[in-house]
Parts: structure tokens; C-alpha cells; sequence
């Protein structure tokens, strides 16, 4: 038992390493592999675009029809739009983002890279003097944190407009009178740090692939499990991600006074 703990820290500790190491590589990556990072972004943002698209659609009417009964039942009707906003852009839309790029890109990068392991493409960059780090992680990583962001504001505003769907076939708002309302209660700070959050959900799930995939054992069926394991630690490095920074930047706000009334 005790051989297998330090097993594993001795593995979260080579993954902190590879982590900084691609912290570290990121610049230069930025400046020397730019069509890389182009090329990367696109596969992860527009290629991410329908399933980002359908997700919100699908989350904002769903919710304001679950949502709507209970609040007319209550006489609280009017309130759904505020309360459905904030949910929506403040957490859910954010947390959506980061475990949709995780379900694709975490199996994706895995088993991408994974393959090179097993075609022994890594071993060919080293034994050339290419730091595959800088070559194939940081470009990948700098993309889906990019990537992110993006595709959050796109759950946000799929999500709205599939609520204001419900609202229109459902309800009693006007369009205007439910945009207004459903900006009641958001604040413009809160709203930056719940996009900008997802930035940290993105380049988790760009190293981690990539640190899944570089780790693969040289199978096929490695190559597949690698693409497993990589959804599945990307998704709980996001959720775990979250927990953690949700309060941090709660106490940065109290301490620079934008926490608001």
C-alpha cells in the first residue's frame, strides 16, 4: 500500500513537472509554432461548434421547462429569466465548456499522441533534437485553453436562446421584456470570470491528453484505454478545477473591493 502511494505521487509529481515544462514552452511555441496553434484552435473550437451549439439549446429549454412549472406554481414567473441567466452563464454554461472540449479533445490528444508513441514518432523527434513539449504539447494545450472561452460564450448564448424558445411557445414574456430581465441580477465582473475561468479548464485538458497520450504503452489496446483515461481525468481535472477556483476568485474579488453589494 504504501509502495503504490508513493507510486503515485511520484506520478503527479512527473505530471506537475510536464505541466510547468509546457508553462514554460508556451511563448516560444506561440512564436514558432503559430500555424500549429491556428490549426489546433480550429479543430477544437469550430469543429467543437455543433455539439456546442445543440448542448445549450438543449440545457436553456430544458431548463426553463422545468424550471417555469415550479416558478408558476409559486407566482414567481416573472423571476425565471433572471434566475435562469445567472445559472446558466455564471456555471453551468462554464462547466458544460470545459467537459464537452474534455470529452473530445481528452480522448482525442490521448490517442493522438498516443499513436506517435506507439509508432515511435516521439523517439524519432528526440533522437532529431525536437523537444516534443514545445513541438506538439504547448501548441495543443495554448489552443484549447483559447479554445475554451469561446466555446462558453457560445453555450451561453445558445442556451439563452433556447430558453427565450420555451419562453415564446410557453409563456407570457415578450422577447424584450425577457432580455431585459434576464440581465437583472448578472454583473459584468461576474461574467468575465466565469469565460475567463475556462481558460484554466481548457489547458488542463490540453496537457493532461497529451501527458495521457506521451504515457501510452505501445498497443493498440493501450492506445485505447489511453483515450479513456484521458476523458476521464480530463473531466475530474475540470470539475476539481472549478471547486477551486470558484472560492479563490470569490476572495480576490472581496479583496480588490469588485465583489459588490
Amino acid at each position: 500500500m504504501i509502495s503504490g502511494g508513493l507510486t503515485r505521487l511520484e506520478h503527479f509529481g512527473r505530471f506537475i513537472d510536464f505541466a510547468l515544462r509546457t508553462l514554460a514552452a508556451a511563448p516560444r511555441a506561440i512564436v514558432r509554432s503559430f500555424g500549429e496553434v491556428v490549426f489546433q484552435f480550429e479543430r477544437v473550437a469550430v469543429m467543437s461548434l455543433p455539439i456546442v451549439v445543440g448542448a445549450g439549446l438543449s440545457v436553456g429549454l430544458v431548463t426553463w421547462l422545468q424550471t417555469h412549472r415550479l416558478l408558476v406554481a409559486n407566482g414567481a414567473e416573472s423571476a425565471l429569466p433572471s434566475f435562469l441567466s445567472v445559472a446558466v452563464v455564471v456555471e453551468i454554461g462554464p462547466v458544460l465548456a470545459g467537459v464537452l472540449v474534455a470529452s473530445r479533445m481528452g480522448a482525442g490528444l490521448a490517442a493522438e499522441l498516443g499513436t506517435m508513441t506507439l509508432n515511435e514518432e516521439i523517439e524519432a523527434r528526440l533522437a532529431m533534437g525536437t523537444d516534443p513539449i514545445a513541438g506538439l504539447v504547448a501548441p495543443r494545450a495554448i489552443a484549447c485553453a483559447l479554445a475554451v472561452p469561446l466555446l462558453t460564450v457560445m453555450i451561453d448564448g445558445s442556451a439563452l436562446a433556447g430558453a427565450l424558445v420555451g419562453e415564446l411557445t410557453g409563456g407570457k414574456l415578450t422577447p424584450l421584456r425577457f432580455w431585459r430581465d434576464s440581465l437583472m441580477f448578472l454583473r459584468m465582473t461576474d461574467v468575465i470570470e466565469a469565460t475567463l475561468k475556462t481558460a484554466v479548464f481548457g489547458l488542463l485538458v490540453g496537457v493532461i491528453g497529451c501527458w495521457v497520450g506521451l504515457n501510452s504503452d505501445r498497443s493498440a489496446e493501450a492506445v485505447g484505454r489511453s483515450a479513456t483515461r484521458g476523458v476521464v481525468l480530463a473531466t475530474l481535472a475540470v470539475f476539481a478545477a472549478n471547486v477551486v477556483l470558484v472560492p479563490c476568485l470569490q476572495l480576490a474579488n472581496q479583496a480588490f473591493g469588485l465583489g459588490g453589494p
